[in-house]
C-alpha cells in the first residue's frame, strides 16, 4: 500500500492525538485489516485486535463480538457504503475516526486495479460531525491539517494550505 510514500505527517500527528486521548491500558478494535499504523500502535504501547478482511458493509459481527474499549477508524470509512450501520454497532463507549477531506479540486479517489482501494464517499467534516450525532455519538475533540505533496502545480499549492485529514474523538451519548 505505502511502496512508494509513507504518509509520515498523517501518522504523526495521528499518533499525537491518539496519545493525547487513549492509554495504552484500554484495548483499541481497529477497524480493518493490520496495517502500518495498527504496527505503529503496537509498537507504542497499545493492544490493538483488527478486522480479518471481511466485507464490512454486510458483516458487523467483529464488533459485537470482540472485546475493546476504544474502536479506531483511520482512512477507511470514506471506503464504506455504509458507515451509518457501523457506527451503530460500535459497542464501546469511545471512538477516534480520521478521513480524507472532499477536495473541491481533486476527484475522488479509485483505483483502477483494486476494487477494495476506492472512496465511496469523499466527506466534508460537517457531513462525518452529522453522521456521528445521528448515530448517537458525541465529538469531544477534533483536528483538520494539510498533506502537501512534493510536486508542482496549481494542485500541490492549493494542498499546502488546504486541510486534507480531518479525526475526531467521540464519546457515546448516555440516554
Amino acid at each position: 500500500m505505502y511502496e512508494k510514500t509513507f504518509p509520515n505527517k498523517r501518522f504523526k500527528l495521528t499518533l499525537e492525538f491518539l496519545k493525547k486521548h487513549v492509554s495504552t491500558s484500554e484495548t483499541i478494535f481497529d477497524f480493518g485489516v493490520p496495517n502500518p499504523f495498527s504496527k505503529i500502535m503496537e509498537e507504542n504501547g497499545y493492544t490493538v485486535k483488527n478486522t480479518k478482511g471481511e466485507d464490512l458493509d454486510n458483516d458487523q459481527t467483529a464488533l459485537q463480538t470482540e472485546e475493546y474499549t476504544v474502536f479506531t477508524a483511520f482512512e477507511i470509512f470514506e471506503h464504506l457504503l455504509n458507515p451509518y450501520t457501523i457506527l451503530q454497532n460500535v459497542k464501546c463507549d469511545k471512538l477516534l475516526i480520521s478521513i480524507p477531506l472532499r477536495l473541491w479540486f481533486s476527484p475522488a479517489y479509485r483505483s483502477k486495479t483494486d476494487m477494495w482501494d476506492r472512496h465511496y464517499h469523499e466527506f466534508e467534516d460537517w457531513q462525518l460531525d452529522w453522521l456521528l450525532e445521528k448515530t448517537g455519538w458525541k465529538i469531544t475533540d477534533r483536528l483538520q491539517f494539510t498533506h502537501p505533496v512534493k510536486k508542482f502545480g496549481f494542485r500541490p499549492l492549493l494542498r499546502y494550505f488546504t486541510p486534507r485529514y480531518y479525526i475526531v474523538v467521540a464519546e457515546k451519548v448516555k440516554n
